[in-house]
Order: C-alpha cells, then sequence, then structure tokens
C-alpha cells in the first residue's frame, strides 16, 4: 500500500507511480456462456473482498445499462464481461454473496448491475468512504493518488461504451479502474476506523445498497436549458409537448435525447413559434440533417399547445408535493426561512466538528421538509421521528435530532405595546408635534 496519506488530502508526491497497464495484463473480454462459466469458477476459488465496476454510456445512449463489466479479486485477477454477450450473471453474482464488493460511487453502477443480475448481499463505498473521512476530492483517480500515491489514466470515462468491438486502450482503463479498488478500501477503511466512523460508515454503505429505485421526477420536462426564459404557460405547453416527443423518439431508438434534439433547439423552436415546417428549419439549430429528416414530427409537437384550453396549461412552477425551492420561502413564509437558516446553520457546525460534509450528515431535503412544516411540538423524538421518516439512518438520527429540536421553535413575537402608555405618551405630545 504505497504512498497512503497521513490525512485527508495532503499533497500527493508528485513522482508517484502512473500506472499504464494491469500488472497481470489486460484480461480477454468474457463474451460466450462457455467463457463466462470458467470465469465463475475462477472467482468463486477466489478469496476476500471483489472489487467491482461498471462502463455505461450515457450522452449516447437512453438506457442506463452496463455495456462492460469489470471485476477483481484475490486469487482470481481481474475479468472483463461483456453483458451483451453475457446478459445474465446471476450464476456469478451467487457464487460471490459470502464476501463484500468494493465500488466506487455504488449508487451510479448498482442498478445496472442489478439489471444483469449482479446483487450484492454487502458492500464497501469507496467514494463515499472517501467523503465520510473528510476527503475534498472523492473521484477514484483523487482517491488513488492521494490515499495510494498511484496515479490513473481516467480519459475514457465519457466514451461510448457501447461501441463494439471496444478498442484496445478502453480495455486497459476499464481494468485498472478495479486494480487498485481493493487496496484503496483498506486504506479507507484504516482511515475510518480511525477516525471512529467505521460503524456510521457501515450504516450508510447499506442504505445505499438496499435504496429503492428513484421515483420518476416530476415534471421533467421543466429541467429542459433555458426554460426560464420563457414567460407564457402556453409556451410552456409547447416545450413540454416537444420534450415528450423527443423523449419517446430516444427512449425508441436508445439513444440519448440530446443527440436527437438540443434542448437548445426546444427553447429557440418555442420562442420563434413558426408558422410552418419550413420555417422550422430556418432556424440554425434545425439544419442539421437528423433534425431536418424529423422536422414534421417537431413541428407537430410544437403546436399541439395550440389547441389546449387554459386549464390544460401547465402552471408556472410545478405542483411538488415537496416544500418550495429555498429561494422563495422569505416571501412565501419569512418565518420557514427563519427556521431553515437556524437548522442550516446546526447541520453546518455539526457536520464541521465531524469533519465530513453537511450533506452526509443528514440529507438537503429532510432538513427543508422539517423546516418547512415542523412538529407541532418539536421534541427530540418528534424531530427523530421526522428524519427516520424521510430516510435518516440511526446514527444521522442520534447526531442531529436534539440540536435541531432545539432550533425549530419560533421565537414569540413581541407583544402588542401598553395601550394605555400609548394614550399617555399621545395625551402628552406638545400642540403642533402631531406630524412629528
Amino acid at each position: 500500500m504505497a504512498g497512503q496519506a497521513a490525512t485527508p488530502d495532503s499533497t500527493a508526491d508528485p513522482d508517484v507511480e502512473l500506472l499504464l497497464t494491469p500488472r497481470g495484463g489486460v484480461p480477454p473480454v468474457t463474451e460466450t456462456a462457455a467463457a463466462l462459466a470458467k470465469l465463475v469458477a475462477r472467482f468463486a476459488a477466489g478469496t476476500g473482498p471483489i472489487a467491482v465496476d461498471a462502463e455505461r454510456a450515457s450522452g449516447y445512449r437512453y438506457s442506463q445499462r452496463a455495456y462492460l463489466v469489470q471485476l477483481r479479486r484475490a486469487g482470481a485477477g481481474s475479468a472483463l464481461i461483456d453483458p451483451i454477450g453475457c446478459p445474465d450473471l446471476s450464476q456469478l453474482s451467487a457464487v460471490l454473496q459470502d464476501d463484500e464488493w468494493v465500488l466506487h460511487a455504488a449508487s451510479q453502477d448498482l442498478a445496472c448491475l442489478i439489471e444483469v443480475g449482479l446483487a450484492p448481499a454487502r458492500i464497501f463505498d469507496t467514494e463515499l468512504a472517501g467523503r465520510l473521512a473528510g476527503f475534498e476530492r472523492v473521484g477514484l483517480g483523487a482517491m488513488v493518488e492521494n490515499v495510494l500515491g498511484l496515479r490513473l489514466e481516467k480519459g475514457h470515462s465519457a466514451a461510448d461504451w457501447s461501441t463494439r468491438p471496444l478498442p484496445g486502450t478502453w480495455l486497459v482503463y476499464a481494468a485498472l479502474d478495479v486494480e487498485v479498488l481493493l487496496e484503496l478500501r483498506d486504506a479507507l477503511e484504516d482511515e475510518l476506523r480511525t477516525q471512529g466512523k467505521l460503524e456510521l460508515a457501515h450504516e450508510e454503505f447499506e442504505a445505499v445498497r438496499v435504496a429503492p429505485a428513484a421515483r420518476p421526477r416530476t415534471d421533467p420536462w421543466r429541467r429542459t436549458s433555458g426554460i426560464h426564459r420563457l414567460r407564457s404557460r402556453r409556451q410552456l405547453a409547447a416545450v413540454r409537448s416537444m420534450w415528450e416527443a423527443r423523449d419517446a423518439m430516444a427512449r425508441r431508438r436508445d439513444i440519448a435525447p440530446g443527440r436527437i434534439l438540443p434542448d437548445a433547439a426546444i427553447i429557440a423552436a418555442v420562442t420563434a413559434a413558426p408558422a410552418s415546417a419550413a420555417d422550422l428549419l430556418e432556424l440554425p439549430v434545425f439544419r442539421g440533417r437528423s433534425t431536418r429528416r424529423h422536422v414534421d414530427t417537431w413541428f407537430r409537437a410544437l403546436h399541439v399547445a395550440d389547441a389546449l384550453t387554459d386549464d390544460q396549461l401547465p402552471l408556472p412552477m410545478s405542483n411538488g408535493d415537496g416544500p418550495p425551492a429555498a429561494n422563495r420561502w422569505a416571501e412565501r413564509d419569512p418565518l420557514a426561512a427563519k427556521r431553515l437558516a437556524r437548522v442550516r446553520t446546526v447541520v453546518n457546525d455539526l457536520a464541521a466538528q465531524l469533519r465530513l460534509p453537511p450533506e452526509n450528515l443528514v440529507q438537503p431535503e429532510a432538513v427543508r421538509r422539517l423546516a418547512w412544516t415542523p412538529p407541532a411540538a418539536p421534541t427530540e423524538q418528534s424531530v427523530a421521528a421526522r428524519l427516520r421518516a424521510s430516510g435518516a439512518r440511526p446514527w444521522q438520527v442520534r447526531t442531529v435530532a436534539a440540536r435541531l429540536a432545539e432550533v425549530l421553535p419560533d421565537p414569540d413575537p413581541d407583544p402588542d405595546p401598553d395601550p394605555v402608555a400609548v394614550d399617555a405618551g399621545a395625551a402628552n405630545t406638545p400642540c403642533g408635534d402631531e406630524g412629528a
């Protein structure tokens, strides 16, 4: 374990070793049932934790499926698996259930791993461990360099991993992603133990492992870049219609929506409100070959809003089930805005004492909901119940509930002035001073 950092984010040796190739070479890609059966036997014979990673094609494909799975285990070496050729990896998962799986930023990969049958019983998340240990930079490259004194080349993280065949340099990159993940795990476990955070880290890892799939966003079309420049509800309806037409096409063709039609094109079309498909093609953002081919689709979607009645038009803001955006609290509910400020101060202070990010001490959404609608009688018990309902872990509740209960009550308003004293003061006002 070369060059382990004595403290989080200490300056790494400028002469750190650059890892260019895996120690045992780049393993062949497993892409047939026969090759997978041999790999399963090899990993079943290995010992200890299993390093796991997955590569997707975000930004290129609509789906978030895995296009390459990487593993490494003591006694088994490394493996690269093509889940297109081997779409069911449940047999491999079955022989690895007794040991811990080590992932970096597990919440990003677990869904696509489960989709191909890889479901861990226990995990260690090195990215989350880095956050809890107080590291400021928790990307895999930064963590490996700072903790192990090694440098990884990170040039292909945004590549189109649905490409076939995969280039050799990409396979080197993929194999290196699990090359030192087990060493990183051991170093971070030691750091968390030293800081007295290992138990709470295990709670966090388990929460990530069992977290339910994210609920679909309310009105996802509202996240269209540039939508803030639009003012009318009918324009918002046009954005919604074009967004939905693009999303349906992207899903059907398994292409990232932005590659079919950029957000900028949607906003430009809605702003210009062209009277014909030919006019739509005059807009610079609609002169690409793909957009021209589907211009009738975009024009029809753009003008769906024309036939909508007022009650069918979207409201300027989404009717979500949570509190409004924090920057609107002072206007909507000044007392709630002051509560939020007090609660955030407590969370920030406690997080600083524990040397971890505030969002890892307690989820920001839980903080906002608590401040917007606090318990009628804020006590440690009632606040703890609210936090648990929002998904807070036991260690988080133990750390913050009592302090938050102290600052949630609103201060009593100033009592009305004594009317007798006011009248007496008015009676003693000199003549001619009424307007003072």
